[in-house]
């Protein structure tokens, strides 16, 4: 027996009542983290990571990510942003390290959202 056409559409008013339910910081963070695990794959990090390293890519997600987490912090607040600017300062620096030939500082990606992104010193360094 077949099923019903009719029966496999899905009600766009119960799909709505769904995604009233889940608070905006919810969606806003789940976004985020498709954002960056996008990028961590673009970037070859996943697990057979070199056949699907795609640089171009990654610039765009990792862009997207920046706007995204620099326009929601104010109102996610301080204990889901930073964990989302952690990931994404990450993100960038795994860019940075990737890259053959390095973006000047402030022309990485998501740096005109973030400002320029810099490693840290190591410990003990003199400054």
């Amino acid at each position: 027996m077949t099923p019903n056409v009719g029966d496999m559409t899905p009600n766009v008013g119960d799909m709505a009542r769904d995604i009233a339910d889940v608070p905006a910081v919810e969606v806003i963070t789940t976004v985020a983290v498709h954002l960056m695990s996008a990028s961590a794959v673009s970037l070859g990090l996943a697990e057979d990571g070199e056949r699907h390293r795609d640089l171009d890519e990654a610039r765009k997600l990792i862009t997207a990510l920046a706007g995204l987490v620099t326009a929601a912090a104010p109102e996610v607040g301080s204990y889901h942003a930073a964990p989302l600017r952690d990931g994404l300062k990450s993100l960038q620096l795994a860019f940075r390290e990737a890259s053959a030939v390095p973006d000047d500082p402030g022309q990485g990606p998501g740096e005109a959202f973030t400002g320029p992104v810099a490693a840290p010193a190591p410990r003990g360094a003199s400054r």
